[in-house]
């Protein structure tokens, strides 16, 4: 067993992922102690992550207050808006009208969640409107008995925030609720995008509160008391009780940790990093060592928020992803995704019994099913949940359990299909079906589940025929061969999908272009044509070493397969730092007034230079405070500003500035 001998800190990182939660226990001068997996549990993070945390610790002699850090990254915030999910608030509009709904998608993700509308706001220099809170009064009772929480957004209040102010302290005091308020998410103009985000991170609160507390509870019951800390979607580290007020800070968490700790892992200051999970390959860009961020906001389940988060692109694309043939093509083409399955070798763990059996009846049969080798169970949530289905759905639902039953005994009809599908859109059933992950088994290429299982899944793939009537592979060896090509072609293709995004050359040149296909290719001609990085690449994910053996051949430049490539993710999230910024404004409102606003400070003064010393003052200060609130230990502060001016008839005329204070630390932890 090992044991921190040089009793230097030790830090507990987490990760809890579509399809696993992965910890690991690393120290400064050490590196990575030990590492474990644990299934994510969906229904309940916590269990999984119990079960990783408890498989490190169980892997050392290391004592619980030798672990002077915890820190995790999370898709829930994630998860939750791209499946719509998450408490009712209600919505505060303070200067906007009912039209302005309609921008930015607010009405959209609105839904049904109760809206008020109250006169007041400010210009675009912080002068106020007349404030009138008498349809807040009047919304109060009602909104006390029907929502979870408040969000608030006023008109240009990044400019002057006081009326939003007015407006929280009094919700807070009638109801209790947490509330948001949009000029403490962002400092960027656009009211109406400004909302939604505001909204959205309402909506999470609740949520993410409880994942804290089971996560503190489980740490509690272990005996560990060190700080907890979560992973931003720009890599930065914050406070779990920062993350509590500012959830939708938290959206695409693990995408960053894992570019944070594909840069320590490798060194590499420059690079694609791609990382293959479960469900999902995200991508995304280091630049000079630094995680490239979306400049328009993080874009979640389509909607465009004002989160500063890595630019990330998202694939459906994994091991767990959906194997499918091409019903319409001439020669035999494999189509991956974007569906995850339950891989026939994972569920044959549980019920090997069930899977065997029918696969084994299905490889005899003397006829081709399309439904062979798929299976349906549920998913295993509370029944209440299952409220709301259509008396088809229901019939369907009714006849499923948590013994997973064969797709060819089950379903009757074609119709029955789509049934199934919104089953599995609700998050009620799950589908058993052959995977990339159940042809890396096949092959005996991983050894985690049951091979047999998969190589019968093959078996019953391959002798399948195409449009000309050949079976789409000469045995189950070959078949699993050309799922797993599929994958690594798909990976490069995604690839040069992220980085043409990246140079700006999105919508003019498509990776299906024939010519790209030809140059990822290396196809011969007498044209010859390639295509190339101009940094490396590096693979994430635990079955990264073996989808990308064969990628270099296709980007053209060399692939990084660290040793500990499968927990780079948790290992990013200990490895990062407190990174917190402040803006201040200086405005002209009117010839020799010069206005400085900073957080929910708006001050006048005489001169350009007065007012430019008390804006650099005031970031200072804020930045520290934010670093601060957020765990850093003694944060080091950078100031960039930003003067807009005019020359007019030879004399020059200031506009406008902006200054931003960047914070950064790295976080505190346990004495």
């Amino acid at each position: 067993m090992m044991v921190n001998e040089t009793g230097a800190p030790l830090y507990l990182g987490i990760d809890t992922g579509g399809t696993y939660t992965d910890a690991v226990l690393w120290g400064d001068d050490i590196g990575i102690i030990a590492k474990a997996k644990s299934l994510t549990t969906r229904h309940d993070l916590a269990i999984g992550i119990a079960g990783a945390v408890d498989a490190v610790l169980a892997s050392t002699a290391i004592r619980p207050a030798e672990i002077k850090l915890v820190s995790i990254s999370t898709t829930l915030a994630t998860n939750a808006l791209v499946e719509g999910q998450g408490g009712r608030v209600g919505l505060v509009m303070v200067g906007f009208n009912r039209q302005d709904l309609s921008r930015d998608g607010l009405a959209k993700t609105l839904g049904s969640d109760p809206v008020v509308f109250c006169p007041g706001g400010h210009d675009v220099h912080g002068n106020p409107n007349e404030l009138s809170l008498d349809n807040l009064e009047a919304a109060l009772p009602v909104l006390a008995e029907t929502v979870s929480g408040i969000a608030i957004a006023a008109y240009f209040a990044v400019r002057n925030p006081e009326h939003e102010v007015r407006i929280r302290d009094i919700v807070r005091e009638r109801t209790g609720f947490p509330v948001t308020c949009s000029h403490e998410l962002t400092s960027k103009l656009g009211g109406p995008r400004r909302a939604l985000t505001t909204l959205l991170n309402a909506r999470l609160v609740s949520m993410i509160g409880r994942l804290i507390d089971a996560t503190e509870g489980f740490l509690g019951k272990r005996n560990i008391t060190a700080p907890l800390m979560v992973v931003r979607g720009d890599g930065a580290l914050v406070t779990a009780e920062f993350a509590r007020t500012r959830p939708i800070e938290t959206i695409l968490s693990g995408p960053a940790a894992s570019l944070v700790g594909a840069r320590h892992l490798t060194g590499r200051d420059d690079a694609v990093v791609t990382d293959i999970g479960g469900t999902t390959t995200d991508i995304g860009i280091l630049d000079g060592g630094r995680l490239r961020l979306d400049p328009e906001g993080a874009m979640i389940g389509g909607m465009r928020t004002m989160v500063e988060a890595i630019a990330i692109r998202t694939f459906g694309l994994g091991g767990d992803s959906e194997v499918r043939l091409d019903e319409h093509a001439l020669t035999p083409s494999i189509l991956l995704g974007p569906r995850r399955l339950v891989p026939l070798a994972l569920a044959a763990m549980k019920h090997g019994d069930v899977i065997r059996k029918n696969l084994t009846r299905q490889r005899l049969s003397p006829t081709v099913n399309r439904l062979d080798g798929r299976f349906a169970v549920r998913v295993g949530v509370p029944e209440r949940l299952a409220s709301g289905l259509t008396a088809t759905q229901t019939k369907l639902f009714q006849a499923l359990s948590d013994i997973p039953v064969a797709l060819d005994k089950l379903l009757t009809s074609t119709s029955q299909i789509a049934t199934l599908d919104r089953l599995v859109a609700r998050g009620l059933v799950q589908v058993i079906g052959f995977t990339p992950s159940d042809a890396a088994h096949a092959l005996g290429r991983q050894d985690n589940w049951d091979s047999a299982a998969a190589r019968l899944g093959a078996e019953l793939f391959a002798r399948k025929r195409d449009a000309q009537g050949n079976h789409v592979a000469e045995d189950a060896a070959g078949f699993a061969r050309k799922v797993l090509h599929a994958v690594t072609r798909r990976s490069a293709e995604a690839v040069f999908e992220t980085v043409f995004a990246e140079d700006g050359l999105d919508g003019e040149v498509s990776v299906a272009h024939p010519v790209v296909q030809r140059a990822v290719s290396r196809q011969e001609g007498i044209a010859r044509l390639s295509i190339a990085l101009d940094r490396p690449v590096v693979g994430l994910g635990a079955s990264a070493s073996l989808h990308y053996a064969e990628l270099p051949a296709l980007v053209g430049t060399e692939c990084l397969v660290h040793e500990h490539a499968d927990v780079a993710n948790a290992l990013g999230a200990v490895v990062g730092q407190v990174r917190m910024s402040a803006t201040a404004r200086v405005s002209q409102p009117e010839p020799g007034l010069y206005r400085v606003n900073s957080g929910e400070a708006l001050d006048d003064y005489d001169s350009e230079a007065e007012a430019m010393d008390a804006a650099e003052m005031h970031v200072r200060r804020m930045s520290i405070d934010l670093a601060e609130r957020a765990g850093a230990d003694l944060p080091r502060i950078e100031i960039a500003r930003d003067v807009d001016v005019a020359e007019i008839d030879g004399e020059r005329s200031f506009i406008e500035a902006r200054l931003v204070a960047m914070a950064t630390g790295r976080p505190r932890i346990a004495s």
